[in-house]
């Protein structure tokens, strides 16, 4: 690489890094105290990838989801996912016109730059596989043909893990889509004092304007397709993912695809940093929300309370990490 090559890529990232942070600072004004998940949040957006927000009802998940689709110039629809919502609510159904006597496609709701899926557990299992298509390929395809959704395209969904009654749980297939899987979590006391005063002062996500545009964010996407990843450093992204295949406490470990979606999510992170190039740290950083829902504990494990994320833990702390030298 040229210094002239080296150059452009650090002005890149650190534009990156200028749009990333402008991003941050137009959520935070309705999402107080929880920087890092917005982080994590827009890294993924970046990285175009979809996200899965879990938690407990109130934490914000449908609030951090508002405003990433308000902080953009592009459209966004929500879907409300119920029992009762038919998968042709997502994708969209053929009409036909007496007028023109032929059938007219009717987009579904997923036809938009950011498509806000809240309790998406919610949904029979049939309207969750609608999503599947969309979420992979970024078309639907409808009686055999075939309709793009607009470009970029992402999908925001919310869920509540600790409610039983009337969800159905995803299925791996379906968790699979999702770059990362993030908590919210509750806020700390100046946060939660902020958080009181700005729900009094009706502040609220649908009172954002948008600080990028849609092409804003196909320029961050290309960012994070050209940061470099050394071969020391994809070598260690390889190694976690193979260590999760050998422990005896999981029934799946983490495929090929969990070990490319860590090294996009990886790449998005540290651009956000304004660095052109990934390190060991970063990897660290989005492991457990890249990889945590793509593990399946066993039974034995899970009555013995070990979750992914204290495995992963383990493996983070057994697979040696590349020298600083070897990084770059």
């Amino acid at each position: 690489m040229t210094q002239l090559d080296a150059n452009a890529l650090d002005a890149e990232a650190e534009e990156f890094a200028r749009d990333f942070a402008s991003l941050v600072s137009n959520i935070e004004r309705v999402l107080r105290g929880k920087t890092q998940v917005i982080r994590l949040a827009l890294a993924c957006l970046a990285a175009e990838g979809h996200l899965l927000i879990e938690d407990v009802p109130g934490i914000g998940k449908t609030s951090l989801a508002k405003a990433i689709a308000e902080s953009i110039d592009g459209t966004w629809t929500r879907i409300q996912f119920t029992p009762d919502l038919l998968p042709t609510d997502v994708t969209g159904v053929q009409i036909f016109n007496r007028r023109t006597n032929e059938f007219e496609f009717r987009p579904g709701s997923v036809f938009a730059n950011v498509v806000l899926g809240d309790e998406i557990n919610r949904a029979s299992p049939k309207t969750q596989s609608a999503l599947l298509e969309v979420m992979a390929e970024y078309q639907v395809t409808v009686d055999g043909r075939s309709y793009p959704v607009p470009y970029p395209f992402i999908v925001v969904a919310t869920q509540n893990p600790i409610e039983h009654e009337g969800v159905y749980n995803l299925p791996e297939a379906q968790l699979d889509r999702f770059l990362m899987r993030i908590s919210v979590g509750y806020p700390d006391r100046a946060a939660e004092l902020e958080v009181i005063d700005l729900a009094v002062g009706r502040r609220r996500p649908s009172a954002l304007s948008p600080v990028i545009t849609t092409h804003d964010i196909e320029r961050m996407a290309n960012v994070v397709e050209r940061t470099f990843v050394a071969p020391a450093v994809r070598q260690y992204i390889v190694s976690i993912a193979r260590a999760t295949r050998e422990l005896p406490q999981l029934r799946l470990g983490v495929s090929p695809r969990g070990a490319i979606a860590l090294t996009r999510a990886s790449k998005a992170y540290a651009a956000a940093d304004s660095r052109p190039f990934v390190t060991a740290d970063d990897v660290k950083a989005v492991v457990p929300f890249v990889l945590g829902h793509r593990m399946s504990v066993s039974p034995e494990a899970e009555l013995a309370g070990v979750t992914a994320i204290d495995l992963l833990d383990r493996v983070i702390k057994s697979v040696p990490v590349p020298k600083r030298r070897e990084e770059g």
